[in-house]
């Protein structure tokens, strides 16, 4: 088995990527999906908060900005919660497609089993990330402009006046802009 290491800051700032197992079969914006993940990301909080600082919602992944509180640095058991609460509500009709390794572990059929992150070590990375996460949709075609993707906390920082409603028809060249590990 690959020995994963990963970077763990106390009160740091994490980007995270988390990807479906079957990308053909699982859409995370179904309403059952977003239900599971919110009543998942509530029912952490209540133990191990955090603050989320962006975060999108694709049919097949998701991306998000966590910023953890201070002398934590325990994103991997937030990220087992929250998948475990969206497996228990809607796993089941995903179980049929386990392979016996994924059925031994007890596993659901709708996540991958790791999650890909990234510490966030300035403003300036911070902010190359949000707009990366915001910028997503549109990369992967399901919209033409950023404001139009309905699953995003985009809408709430235009609300907040951190970025202008109309902030996707204004980048763009975001695809092609050095974003380090992205390329």
């Amino acid at each position: 088995m690959s020995n994963y290491r990963r970077v763990r800051v106390a009160g740091a700032t994490y980007f995270f990527t988390v990807n479906v197992l079957d990308r053909k079969r699982i859409d995370l914006t179904r309403p059952e999906f977003r239900q599971a993940l919110r009543e998942g990301i509530k029912r952490t909080r209540q133990t191990l908060p955090f603050k989320m600082d962006a975060c999108v919602l694709l049919p097949d992944h998701l991306h998000c900005i966590w910023t953890l509180p201070p002398n934590d640095a325990n994103f991997s058991a937030r990220w087992a919660i929250i998948k475990r609460n969206v497996s228990r509500c809607c796993g089941e009709a995903y179980s049929g497609y386990l392979n016996a390794s994924r059925q031994k572990r007890k596993e659901s059929g709708i996540w991958q089993r790791r999650f890909w992150e990234h510490w966030i070590r300035d403003e300036m990375d911070f902010e190359r990330h949000v707009d990366y996460i915001y910028y997503n949709p549109v990369k992967h075609g399901h919209v033409q402009q950023v404001g139009d993707w309905p699953y995003s906390t985009f809408h709430r920082d235009v609300k907040a006046s951190i970025y202008s409603a109309h902030w996707g028809s204004m980048v763009p060249n975001i695809e092609t802009q050095d974003l380090g590990e992205f390329q």
